[in-house]
């Protein structure tokens, strides 16, 4: 798939991320523009095909909103920013809840918006890619709130994606496991790291679902757990 964003302009959020980094390093060597959100500088370094924004509050309308109208005409926009937090449900508080959904959810309902009125310029349509969860698709307990906000993620998902299927939008989302990143290993020593599918995998699916080499699905939670 080499070079199939050539003069395409994509966002990327959740860039500075352990998955973030080989989405971007995937986009720039398929030749797209990407345009990067953060919240600090240096999160993520410039190149001369990313142009990153720093001081943006994913969570905040207004910013994203500022974010997306300064961006050109939009082929693709990916949303990876978001954040786990795991707990037992009687020790697990409204204002956890809370927060699972304005990092999970709030961030992708604002981005995908914002894309949406981005393509409307776009001669073919565009693409959207959300990150859900396993913990969405096969609940478990010891992170209700996490899998609640990745469920609606899943819906949001589906539901724009019905909407938008007049206007040549593709929607969809991936559903990893546990990612074979640094910080997971630190957290989890004893695991079988082997079984965790890497960044740079779940990079060639996101990726695909981006291309316009995708011309048909929709709509679609694609579970990509690797063999956990």
């Amino acid at each position: 798939m080499t070079r199939i964003l050539d003069g395409r302009h994509v966002v990327l959020t959740g860039a500075g991320g352990g998955l973030g980094g080989a989405v971007l390093d995937a986009l720039v060597e398929a030749g797209a523009t990407c345009h990067v959100p953060a919240r600090k500088a240096g999160e993520v370094t410039d190149r001369s095909s990313v142009k990153v924004t720093a001081g943006v509050d994913l969570t905040d309308e207004a910013a994203v909103t500022r974010f997306y109208a300064a961006c050109p005409p939009l082929w693709a926009s990916i949303h990876l920013a978001g954040g786990y937090a795991g707990a037992a449900f009687t020790e697990t508080l409204l204002a956890d809840l809370r927060r699972q959904l304005d990092l999970n959810v709030t961030t992708v309902f604002l981005c995908c918006r914002e894309a949406v009125r981005r393509m409307a310029s776009t001669p073919g349509g565009g693409r959207i890619v959300n990150v859900s969860s396993r913990a969405a698709l096969v609940p478990a307990g010891g992170a209700v709130a996490y899998s609640a906000s990745k469920g609606a993620v899943s819906v949001l998902t589906q539901a724009l994606a019905e909407e938008v299927k007049g206007r040549g939008i593709l929607v969809n989302a991936v559903a990893p496991s546990i990612i074979d990143t640094p910080a997971n290993r630190a957290a989890m020593p004893n695991a079988d790291f082997s079984r965790w599918p890497t960044p740079a995998q779940l990079a060639t699916a996101i990726l695909w679902l981006a291309s316009p080499q995708n011309v048909l699905t929709s709509g679609a939670v694609v579970p990509v757990y690797g063999a956990v």
